[in-house]
């Protein structure tokens, strides 16, 4: 199969990238930097501009966007993170229009702030959406790829755990000090997936012709944000019962901090239904696959 990847020089992109290559998928990826991107990239993947013509590959995924985590929230950087996934998903539905033989199948990102905060609801896919900035962002990203003409599969990614980047990356620090803990009364639900389940999703959506609309990328093993945190401390065997007082991350991080206190209790309905199966669906044999204990 001949798979175009938008943002796959990402924490997530590059695992899926490693993912194809492995089934002995040609893979392309369209960056804005493509002689950086060789230059640090996998072998075996080819590297360009955007946007080429769309005729001859066999599926598209994108992932491009800034990350959320990166600045803290004012206008302006809300504008970038809206613009770097708006603007590449809009060139990549226009290309798809434009192909006289387009692929078969757009996998577009999204994320599980779709659904906002939501308590002790349980969410499938076929919750409506919230109304907070993250839910208004997700819902309008999703808009531009369901203009998309061929199949259009949108996972919506919680939590991503993996070696080397995502929410591990910047938890490990404080956990590996004994200063981890969580969040506030921890009761909020931590929707999770390891990135080896998230790449295999990916692939599951590329090949699957019964795959259509919004699937949840999570595990179907969520669980509540203090269990998580004590979790994470008996992989690294240290203490991490500090609570986090809320205030602390809102003075530190500014209004990204409501993506780190919101409760989103995700359910894989969607993923079930396609006979997809995850290979971590609790959360400590999870983490202790990732920190190889």
């Amino acid at each position: 199969m001949n798979v175009l990847v938008a943002g796959g020089t990402g924490f997530v992109g590059r695992r899926l990238c490693e993912a194809l290559l492995a089934r002995g998928d040609v893979v392309t990826v369209v960056t804005r930097d493509p002689a950086a991107a060789q230059a640090r990239g996998l072998a075996g993947v080819g590297y360009r501009g955007w946007l080429p013509p769309l005729d001859g590959y066999d599926a598209v995924v994108n992932l491009a966007g800034e990350n959320i985590f990166g600045k803290r929230w004012n206008a302006r950087v809300l504008q970038e993170l809206r613009d770097s996934r708006i603007q590449p998903t809009r060139r990549i539905v226009e290309g798809l229009h434009a192909a006289e033989r387009p692929p078969g199948v757009l996998v577009n990102a999204s994320a599980i702030g779709f659904y906002g905060d939501r308590g002790e609801e349980p969410l499938p896919e076929t919750a409506g959406p919230g109304g907070d900035v993250m839910a208004t962002l997700c819902s309008a990203w999703e808009a531009e790829a369901a203009r998309s003409p061929v199949r259009t599969v949108v996972v919506r990614t919680g939590i991503v755990l993996g070696q080397g980047g995502g929410a591990l990356n910047t938890m490990l620090p404080f956990f590996r000090i004994g200063l981890g803990g969580p969040i506030g009364l921890g009761r909020q639900w931590f929707s999770w997936i390891h990135i080896d389940d998230l790449a295999a999703l990916y692939l599951c959506a590329i090949d699957e012709p019964a795959a259509r609309g919004p699937v949840n990328g999570v595990s179907p093993g969520v669980v509540r944000n203090a269990e998580f945190s004590h979790a994470l401390g008996r992989a690294l065997h240290r203490p991490a019962f500090l609570p986090v007082p809320p205030l602390a991350l809102r003075l530190k991080f500014g209004r990204v901090a409501e993506v780190l206190t919101g409760s989103q209790r995700c359910v894989p309905e969607a993923s079930q239904r396609l006979g997809f199966v995850f290979r971590y669906t609790e959360i400590e044999p999870a983490l202790q696959q990732l920190l190889g204990r």
